[in-house]
């Protein structure tokens, strides 16, 4: 009898990218992985907070992503924190190229997730937000936090 997977989709998120950049543009490229990688990353065991593209020999490749070694695995098991080769074709590397090389700008990965059983990476261009852009992010944030609070005060309470 065949087991159906009823396993819930993964995605893991860079939770501190929205806090230090300023988003610009966004793409979706995929990842030139080993066997034993996609199976940790399926199991949650991946984190991309400090993880950056860097451009070697004109291709892009995901630096300082750290995926577990997968627990199952034997000697042929991955290294955790290996650059891996990113797929995207020549119109969007040489947009993302020309948009680092204009200065001020990095690349750095949003999430990674599952499309059709492929593992994907969101990456975006983005530039760092300074101190006090920081500051008024969380201001902000705090506002809107309490503006919904007393909505929802209300319409509880009428």
């Amino acid at each position: 009898m065949a087991r159906t997977k009823t396993q819930e989709p993964v995605e893991i998120r860079n939770r501190r990218a929205f806090h230090d950049y300023h988003i610009h543009d966004r793409l979706e490229a995929g990842l030139v992985l080993q066997g034993t990688e996609v199976k940790s990353v399926r199991l949650g065991k991946a984190q991309i907070q400090e993880s950056f593209v860097r451009f070697d020999k004109g291709q892009p490749y995901l630096y300082h992503a750290h995926i577990e070694e997968y627990a199952f695995g034997n000697e042929n098991n991955h290294l955790p924190r290996r650059p891996r080769k990113l797929l995207l074709n020549k119109r969007e590397i040489r947009k993302i190229r020309e948009s680092v090389q204009m200065g001020g700008k990095t690349v750095i990965p949003l999430r990674l997730y599952f499309r059709k059983g492929n593992l994907k990476v969101e990456i975006a261009v983005a530039s760092g937000k300074k101190l006090h852009d920081k500051r008024e992010t969380l201001k902000k944030k705090e506002a809107d936090r309490e503006a919904n609070r007393a909505v929802r005060d209300f319409q509880r309470h009428g």
